[in-house]
């Protein structure tokens, strides 16, 4: 029982056995399907995930598909809008072009215009003076070229007149270049008014004018003309708050008898012009074959102005000035005289004038100023009596910029006190640009120097400025001291000067006496002062200190000294 029941046992071991290895078979089994199963649904998941991809792609496909279609669409529509704005940008392009050509044109034609404007301009201003716009130098001779030969062929005359404003030098030395340049466009507007249509007004240069007168019948036609412009020139021109009188002298050439060509016919007025000034200026002058001899000692008188003051060949005299009443010498007036190195001694009518005309009265006035105020003041170094000394002064010198300035200079450096200086000015002085004149007489009346009118009743000044100027003496020109004698009349206007003085309380000097007639007559008029030949000619320094010491002999004219 027992070996059944192992043998059971064992057999049923062996069972158990075989049923575990079935099982242990099993399992492996089971092992084996599971990783077929994990092997199958990783095969089905990759299958899956292919499937997957294959989907995503196809999609991908579709919408790049869907992208390149929508792309071609857009690429169409931006090929035709850009076709389109092609077409417009060159349509714009095009009317831009055509917009800057109008422009080019109009611009070109524009530019052609200023070009041809500003060659006109320059064509103007090389031929037209740029002060007053007249025809310059250059255009009156090409006009006068012309004008002389369309008269030569015709066999007519023409005329040349030449033209100098009298003493407008001063006005601008006073007044300042800016009234002397709006007096030249006053100047050249009135006389552009008074000629034909046909005539030509020029300006040279500085003060000077020249008219050319194309056709003319008789000479007597262009003496019309320089009468008209006389008349034209004589009323006062208003110039910056002045009013400024000017007068202009003329000298007249015509063609063919004065010059055949333009630089004769222009000379020969030139010099005649100069002829008018020395008659008295405003007025005109034809030209004569005289004056060229004139002209070259004009010339010859003018260089040797130039050289005369450096090589020292002025020098002074002295002409006394007598108190009536006691024959004593009061003063002295200084005349000056030049040693010319060829002709010798010549009197100031033979040169002054051609010194005011060309400048050099300037420098020889202050010449004459400075060697009068220290020959004065030797003479009181020397202890003789201290008299007044006279200078005169020209226009220009007195309307002078620094011409107080140089004064004060003059009277500091040689010592002279100011009440022992007279100075001499023409009414006619005086009376141009008669307020601004008696600023300048006052200021020199504050300095204390003595102010004389010479040539006294030979021009025109109004008695209500000259009893407001602070004028001491009166000087009666000794025209009227010649004349009286042998005219009532001009016996009778020395009465009157005398006392006109007297009642301005001004003293009264009168010049040019020659007799112990004139003398005596004056003296019976109560004349203050007498100068003249008949108590002595103008001499030396040296000679007036004898005279002081001395005293003058009645009619010391007899004697040459």
């Amino acid at each position: 029982m027992d070996d059944e029941a192992t043998i059971r046992n064992r057999e049923n071991l062996v069972s158990t056995r075989e049923d575990a290895a079935h099982l242990r078979e099993d399992s492996a089994t089971l092992r084996e399907d599971s990783a077929t199963l994990r092997e199958d649904s990783a095969t089905l998941r990759e299958d899956s995930a292919h499937l997957r991809e294959g989907t995503v792609q196809a999609r991908e496909g579709e919408t790049h598909i869907r992208e390149q279609t929508v792309a071609k669409r857009e690429r169409k529509i931006r090929e035709a809008e850009t076709s389109k704005a092609a077409s417009d940008d060159q349509m714009i392009r095009l009317q831009q072009v055509n917009a800057r050509l109008v422009t080019a044109t109009i611009e070109a034609k524009t530019l052609a215009e200023q070009v041809q404007a500003a060659k006109d301009q320059l064509d103007h201003l090389a031929h037209h003076d740029m002060l007053t716009d007249l025809p310059n130098r250059v255009l009156l001779q090409d006009r006068l070229g012309q004008a002389i030969d369309l008269a030569s062929r015709q066999g007519k005359q023409l005329a040349v007149m030449f033209m100098d404003l009298d003493r407008f030098k001063h006005i601008n030395d006073s007044l300042g270049h800016v009234v002397g340049d709006h007096l030249l466009q006053s100047v050249a507007q009135r006389l552009v008014g008074c000629v034909r249509h046909s005539d030509t007004v020029s300006r040279q240069g500085g003060d000077e004018f020249v008219l050319l007168l194309p056709y003319i019948e008789h000479a007597e036609d262009a003496a019309l003309s320089a009468q008209k412009i006389i008349a034209m020139l004589a009323p006062p021109h208003r110039i910056d708050a002045h009013d400024l009188h000017i007068s202009i002298s003329i000298g007249i050439s015509i063609y063919p008898d004065d010059g055949k060509d333009a630089e004769t016919l222009l000379t020969s007025a030139d010099i005649a012009m100069f002829h008018a000034k020395e008659s008295g200026r405003n007025n005109y002058k034809f030209f004569e074959k005289e004056m060229t001899a004139q002209a070259v000692e004009r010339q010859f008188i003018e260089s040797g102005l130039r050289r005369a003051l450096a090589r020292q060949e002025f020098l002074l005299h002295y002409q006394p000035k007598i108190n009536l009443c006691s024959g004593a010498i009061v003063g002295v007036e200084a005349l000056i005289r030049w040693q010319h190195p060829e002709r010798g001694l010549l009197l100031p009518a033979e040169f002054v004038p051609i010194a005011e005309d060309c400048g050099l009265i300037l420098p020889i006035g202050r010449w004459v100023l400075r060697e009068a105020c220290l020959q004065a003041r030797a003479w009181q170094d020397a202890g003789l009596p201290p008299i007044t000394i006279a200078v005169n002064t020209s226009a220009l010198e007195f309307r002078a910029r620094d011409f107080l300035k140089d004064m004060r200079a003059i009277l500091e450096e040689t010592r002279l006190e100011p009440r022992y200086l007279v100075l001499e000015l023409t009414e006619s002085v005086l009376m141009r640009d008669a307020e601004s004149t008696d600023a300048v007489l006052h200021a020199l009346a504050y300095l204390g120097v003595k102010l004389a009118v010479d040539d006294f009743g030979t021009g025109y000044s109004s008695l209500s400025y000259l009893s407001k100027f602070p004028i001491d003496t009166l000087k009666i020109d000794q025209s009227f001291i010649n004349r009286m004698g042998s005219s009532p009349n001009d016996a009778s206007i020395v009465r009157a000067m005398i006392s006109l003085g007297k009642n301005l309380k001004q003293r009264v000097l009168a010049e040019g006496i020659e007799t112990q007639e004139q003398n005596a007559f004056l003296l019976a008029q109560q004349c203050d002062e007498g100068q003249g030949d008949y108590f002595s000619h103008p001499v030396v320094a040296m000679e007036i200190a004898r005279l002081l010491t001395n005293g003058i002999p009645e009619g010391l004219s007899n004697n040459p000294g």
